[in-house]
């Protein structure tokens, strides 16, 4: 039945050229934006997905400069370390031509003086963008607990939230600075006779407790700096970070306190300090107990002094403010004293040197993170040119169909007009 109120092919053919200049306009969006979902109508879950990876893209680029920026501060530390270690060796020659009998010691305490004054210049001059790791100013504690900073590394997301993850990097103060004295730390200052005297033997005690979590001296080990409830002011305890030094006669060891350690490990650690600066263990013994050290002349020597002294916030460099090689005695003592001094220049380089590894490892682990996160949401929301392409041309097609048709449903009616003629 020909109908010229309702026009069904008509009707078809218009909801075909609909749907086709549809198809039609999302194809032509796709290839202009370059996207297949470029709003969230298109795909509300692949575009909330990759609008959180476009965040995460973002929150590591802020990753990559914060590793430019701490990799930086890091090599200044680790050349300003590695530069002092030189000048100390190039000293430690100085002070052992100053052992020998027909030498001119003032000449030679000059040359160590200038060096000791390079090295002071070397440590202040060691900052990047304000932060200087080497000169004892660094006061904050990073993530390890220990005195330092952080460099953020990472953004770290799970289902619970995103986190952040630092790389911890410990200060090293080479500085020149000496530091407070323990208060309740009694330095001992006892003389040894000859062996075979009524007092050839002295027993060194720590004279202090440790600090506590509750704020107070009595504790029983040392407690890193950062832990919460330890007051680092307070100079009647011995807290991680602390220097201990030892001096028999003309020979000084020394000994940096580490966490966890107790009166038996700090001993412990002073007569492995000694052993290194060269005591001599056929002269003196080194008897360790639980919680002192006893020192035995054995030589016929008497009048031979013994000292401890303990000290916090002490720079690792600071025998250099009283080294003096012009008389016998001082070089003697700068013998003893400069290796140690060389082995903390070298701790400090190498510490610098892992940590400035790490991050230039997590630097480059970010850069291709942010590549591969890149490239996912590339594969979820960019469009395929070539197959939006074909289907532009077919679309086309279809639409010049669609209209001819449209065109021809159209013109049904005016076939009625020909039964009333």
């Amino acid at each position: 039945m020909s109908s010229i109120l309702t026009n069904n092919g008509a009707m078809v053919a218009l909801q075909t050229l609909q749907s086709v200049n549809k198809n039609l306009n999302m194809t032509q969006a796709e290839i202009s934006t370059g996207k297949s979902v470029a709003s969230a109508k298109d795909n509300a879950a692949v575009w909330a997905i990759s609008k959180v990876m476009e965040s995460d893209v973002q929150g590591f680029k802020a990753v990559s400069a914060s590793l430019a920026l701490g990799e930086s501060t890091v090599a200044v530390a680790r050349n300003a370390s590695e530069t002092v270690t030189d000048l100390l060796t190039s000293m430690k020659d100085k002070i052992v031509g100053a052992q020998g009998e027909n030498v001119d010691r003032g000449k030679l305490d000059q040359e160590v003086q200038a060096i000791i004054g390079q090295i002071k210049s070397v440590v202040g001059a060691a900052q990047f963008n304000g932060l200087n790791l080497v000169n004892g100013d660094t006061d904050g504690f990073n993530a390890d607990g220990n005195t330092g900073v952080d460099i953020l590394s990472s953004l770290d997301r799970s289902s619970s939230g995103v986190a952040i993850s630092n790389i911890g990097v410990d200060a090293n103060n080479l500085s020149t600075t000496a530091g407070d004295a323990l208060t309740a730390a009694a330095a001992d200052a006892t003389i040894l006779t000859e062996n075979g005297g009524t007092d050839d033997d002295v027993v060194v005690t720590l004279g202090a407790a440790f600090l506590t979590a509750a704020g107070a001296a009595d504790g029983t080990v040392a407690l890193k700096r950062s832990d919460a409830g330890v007051d680092d002011t307070n100079l009647a305890g011995v807290v991680e970070g602390d220097v201990m030094r030892l001096k028999i006669g003309d020979v000084e060891g020394s000994y940096v306190v580490r966490a966890g350690d107790d009166q038996s490990a700090i001993f412990a650690g002073l007569k492995n300090g000694l052993l290194e600066a060269g005591i001599s263990d056929t002269d003196f013994t080194l008897t360790l107990a639980t919680a002192n050290l006893t020192v035995t002349n054995e030589t016929s020597a008497a009048g031979i002094g013994v000292t401890l002294t303990q000290e916090r916030g002490t720079g690792g460099l600071a025998q250099l403010e009283t080294m003096d090689v012009s008389t016998e005695a001082g070089a003697a003592t700068a013998l003893s004293q400069i290796e140690g001094m060389i082995q903390t220049s070298i701790d400090a380089a190498a510490s610098f040197g892992s940590v400035q590894s790490r991050i230039e490892t997590q630097s480059d682990f970010i850069g291709k993170l942010s590549d591969s996160l890149k490239s996912g949401i590339g594969s979820l929301v960019d469009a395929n040119m070539e197959e939006a392409s074909a289907r532009l041309q077919a679309l086309q097609v279809q639409q010049q169909l669609a209209i001819q048709s449209l065109s021809i449903a159209n013109q049904a009616p005016q076939s009625i007009l020909s039964l009333f003629r």
